[in-house]
């Protein structure tokens, strides 16, 4: 799969694109291997979830001329003991899970919109595992 967004060509031999107010600009195209988008994916994913990039699967389809996003991830959460002891910490880490995962849809939408210029249908976050990692102080 080959996404290919559309925009103004900058001239040739030129480094910089077209000024936006130039009435006679020349539309180019340019091409992001699917190979590329899956990491623009994973690495967004992990970033709004916290974890690593190499956990976590992306596929991609069309719908309707649009991109469609899955993502099947753990998610980084805190010890229960740490909760039990602190349940102050679930707010600290980001609070519940699932208002975690709907926060992390918007961010992928959004910051893989920004970064590849690909028109996202849908994002479809699926939760594989969890990370537990321990919440470390600040001194």
């Amino acid at each position: 799969m080959t996404i290919t967004a559309e925009r103004p060509a900058a001239p040739a031999g030129s480094a910089a694109p077209l000024p936006a107010t130039t009435g006679a600009a020349r539309l180019g195209r340019n091409r992001i291997a699917s190979k590329a988008l899956n990491r623009v994916v994973a690495a967004v994913t992990a970033e709004a979830l916290g974890v690593s990039a190499s956990t976590v699967g992306v596929d991609l389809a069309d719908s309707r001329g649009l991109l469609a996003l899955t993502v099947s991830t753990p998610i980084r959460v805190v010890a229960l003991g740490r909760v039990e002891r602190e349940p102050s910490s679930v707010i600290r880490s980001g609070g519940p899970i699932l208002d975690r995962v709907a926060a992390a849809q918007e961010t992928i939408r959004t910051r893989v919109q920004q970064l590849t210029g690909s028109s996202i249908a849908r994002v479809t976050v699926r939760v594989t595992g969890i990370d537990i990692r321990s919440e470390e102080r600040v001194a």
